[in-house]
């Protein structure tokens, strides 16, 4: 049986990998010599070119390094190990395990061609390149994928057929078909089916939307996961004590500015938490949901930045009213 080369894609040069672990490109030297942690591909010119997969596995590897594992005792351990290592040391931990992105299998030479030239669309999938026709049989030993994009210079009823015996095999969560012709019967016959049908060559931002919906999916589990993870979260820049404090000044222009302003700022902080925590049912919600936890933020930071300005010159009176608040809470005590 026919079994075609699958190109993986993106490829991450070495400077890039040591940027996104956090190593230093001597050290993966020296880590690939020692450990056999190296890049599984090499160019014609012999550069270390690093799968999708070679960076995320090192990446669990740089986060319990750092955390004070040696590096001999994890080397060779699979990814899921790493993942257990990482989650029993609580809260950080977890927080260095990223999500693995979708696979998601492109098929078809002109297509593969293609993405050569716009490998930007390729930065939220773990893509593997079959430059082949539609019509190849693929060995039973290809694992699933989340994703089947299909190139059809003719859509019709044997092309269909094909797609839909992929499909069976390799259950996709999303099947997307790329045709140069088609009639509308085919394009209804698809859309019945769940299966998006676009033009080919595609539109590159229409591309990268249509797989950023894979990489959401798979991120938010369906309403499992937790969206505070998604959207990285700007540090809160006044404690609570600071803001109770604040609340109790008058700014220079003789207003409550200061009251306000942390009052809103509890209010934001409180939501910003709430927001986090939503359960979401699908993709869509995931996406508002997300939205909506960046956003709060962003205004929570901004109010912040505000009252930054309010007492800019009022630091000295703000730790009086904290220091009397500390004094009169330990006289009740």
């Amino acid at each position: 049986m026919q079994n075609p080369d699958l190109e993986p894609r993106p490829l991450y040069a070495i400077g890039t990998v040591a940027r996104l672990s956090g190593v230093k490109p001597d050290t993966l030297r020296v880590w690939e010599r020692r450990h056999g942690l190296g890049a599984s591909l090499k160019s014609a010119t012999g550069r270390r070119q690093y799968t999708q997969s070679d960076l995320e596995h090192l990446q669990l590897i740089a986060a319990l390094v750092s955390s004070g594992s040696r590096i001999g005792e994890i080397a060779s351990a699979p990814r899921k190990t790493l993942e257990v290592l990482l989650r029993d040391q609580g809260k950080a931990g977890r927080a260095a395990i990223s999500t693995p992105k979708p696979k998601s299998l492109f098929i078809g030479e002109g297509l593969c061609d293609w993405l050569d030239e716009h490998q930007g669309c390729l930065v939220n999938v773990n893509a593997l390149l079959a430059r082949c026709p539609l019509g190849t049989n693929f060995s039973t030993d290809l694992d699933e994928v989340d994703a089947l994009i299909v190139e059809c210079t003719t859509l019709a009823t044997s092309q269909v057929a094909r797609i839909n015996a992929l499909a069976a095999k390799l259950k996709p969560k999303r099947i997307l078909v790329m045709y140069q012709f088609c009639n509308e019967r085919w394009l209804q016959e698809l859309k019945g089916q769940d299966i998006t049908a676009i033009s080919f060559p595609p539109d590159p931002a229409y591309l990268a939307f249509e797989l950023g919906h894979i990489a959401t999916e798979q991120a938010t589990g369906l309403g499992e996961g937790n969206l505070g993870q998604l959207v990285s979260a700007k540090p809160a820049q006044f404690s609570s004590a600071e803001l109770s404090a604040a609340r109790q000044l008058q700014s220079e222009i003789n207003c409550e500015c200061p009251r306000h302003i942390s009052d809103l700022i509890l209010a934001l902080a409180n939501f910003e938490e709430y927001s986090a925590e939503c359960s979401v049912e699908n993709w869509h919600d995931a996406a508002v949901h997300s939205c909506i936890y960046a956003y709060t933020g962003q205004a929570r930071w901004l109010m912040e930045k505000a009252l930054s300005a309010v007492l800019e010159t009022r630091r000295a009176e703000l730790t009086q009213v904290m220091q009397h608040d500390s004094a009169s809470l330990d006289d009740a005590a």
